[in-house]
């Protein structure tokens, strides 16, 4: 019996429906069950059967095998003092994590950007060839958030599909069967700390490793280069839709992008490689109906399109930009709210370069205030000092009177995107974006 501290976050709400649907008794707590924010995903969990807790150290019980908590976990939480005069084991959820990917044949997806897509498409690919899968990923998929679930997670009985996170160094806990990496970009720390967490990570896979062409690890190759394994050729915009061949095959993905045609090359080298034919992985990606705030796009009133996604970093905002450039018929509007004044602070110089390298002179930068989670941060750099320095960008620090803005300022053709990642109520801002733009109509 576990119990997980932070239960409606999303990479221990996967852990606890997943061990829920594997038969294990998983309950949680979580701050949000104290408000109605909190009120759905509490619904959604007890639906899966883990049994929820408020935050107060009610829930825990000499019963329990361990309890489960992350990095964001802090000191002096009421569960954990409980579970410490009980005498019960605390454990981090990568641990947890480890041991059932030891016990479960497992691809493990790993990279600074891409993640929860490249797992959401293997995922998708391996379950619509009925090879019932199981998942545990960063980001709910469309097609289990149409059943009423988070998405995030599913128990099946083949291939374990997971998220391995770099963030805070635990993807070297995890040896799975199949592993991947997608790509090394400074992020969460410099760049020769992550090399090395991923040559670990690399060292531990126990079959196959796949690796984009960029990353100079030797492995099963994708990319679109000469000599990849996994060749991508032919790559064409259709619209918010992309078309491209792999090693000769044709293949249509439902997402605008290169970027997500070489998160698809990364899934079907991965399927591939559990022994299915480059033909049915393009047969199943037809049908990829998406995940939750990744390219979520919605075509609103006067010929305007709003995209919502979880870009966060410089190399994924601009790649998301990019992405909206293909088929904006105008310009692209791009709002973006960091998160956390440290890590913001730390990659300023990377905002600013790749931002104002991709940004074309029509299209138009939008910056809001920092999210602010809580603690002891120095809150003295915000993101205005990020928009004084690229041209065409703009701040605002209130978010809503920014999207006002933003809305009076888009012509018929032009492509609104926002950007952002952490801040849980960024869900409800991109509702409330469809309906100043004029339209909650999905595609």
């Amino acid at each position: 019996m576990y119990f997980f501290v932070g239960v409606a976050g999303v990479g221990m709400s996967a852990l606890a429906q997943f061990l829920a649907g594997k038969g294990v008794v998983s309950c949680g707590s979580d701050r949000r069950f104290a408000s109605k924010d909190g009120s759905d995903v509490k619904k959604q969990l007890e639906e899966a059967g883990v049994k929820c807790f408020l935050q107060d150290g009610s829930g825990i019980s000499k019963n329990l095998t361990a309890v489960v908590v992350s990095t964001a976990i802090e000191s002096g939480n009421p569960d954990t003092e409980a579970a410490q005069k009980l005498g019960i084991p605390i454990m981090h959820r990568s641990e947890l994590l480890a041991q059932i990917t030891q016990e479960n044949p497992t691809i493990a997806v790993s990279g600074t950007s891409g993640k929860s897509t490249v797992t959401g498409l293997i995922w998708h690919i391996l379950n619509e060839c009925k090879k019932d899968p199981s998942l545990l990923s960063g980001a709910g998929l469309s097609i289990l958030e149409e059943q009423g679930k988070i998405g995030n997670a599913v128990a099946g009985n083949g291939w374990l599909v997971a998220e391995a996170d770099e963030s805070d160094g635990t993807l070297i806990r995890y040896k799975p069967k199949i592993g991947i990496i997608l790509n090394i970009d400074k992020d969460h720390k410099e760049l020769d700390e992550l090399q090395k967490l991923f040559e670990e990570f690399a060292g531990n896979v126990c079959d196959t490793l796949i690796v984009n062409e960029i990353v100079k690890f030797s492995g099963t190759s994708f990319g679109w280069g000469e000599n990849c394994k996994f060749k991508g050729a032919d790559y064409i915009a259709k619209g918010t839709a992309s078309e491209f061949k792999i090693n000769g095959v044709n293949f249509y993905l439902p997402l605008p992008g290169k970027y997500n045609a070489e998160n698809a090359l990364a899934a079907v080298a991965a399927c591939v490689s559990t022994g299915l034919t480059l033909e049915e992985c393009a047969n199943a990606l037809k049908t990829w109906k998406g995940i939750y705030r990744r390219s979520q796009i919605y075509h609103c009133k006067n010929d305007i399109i709003m995209v919502d996604d979880y870009a966060h970093n410089p190399a994924k905002i601009a790649a998301s930009i990019r992405s909206c450039q293909d088929f904006a018929k105008g310009k692209v509007l791009a709002w973006f709210q960091p998160h956390g004044y440290g890590p913001t602070k730390f990659l300023k110089d990377d905002f600013i370069k790749e931002i104002t390298k991709v940004l074309r002179s029509n299209d138009e930068m939008w910056f809001s205030s920092i999210y602010y989670a809580g603690g002891t941060a120095d809150r003295s750099f915000d993101s205005n000092i990020l928009s004084e320095a690229i041209p065409n960008a703009n701040f605002i620090s209130n978010r809503d009177e920014c999207l006002k803005e933003i809305v009076s300022r888009a012509n018929p053709g032009d492509v609104i995107l926002l950007m952002g990642a952490r801040d849980p109520s960024l869900s409800e801002f991109a509702k409330k974006a469809r309906a100043v733009i004029g339209s909650n109509l999905l595609d």
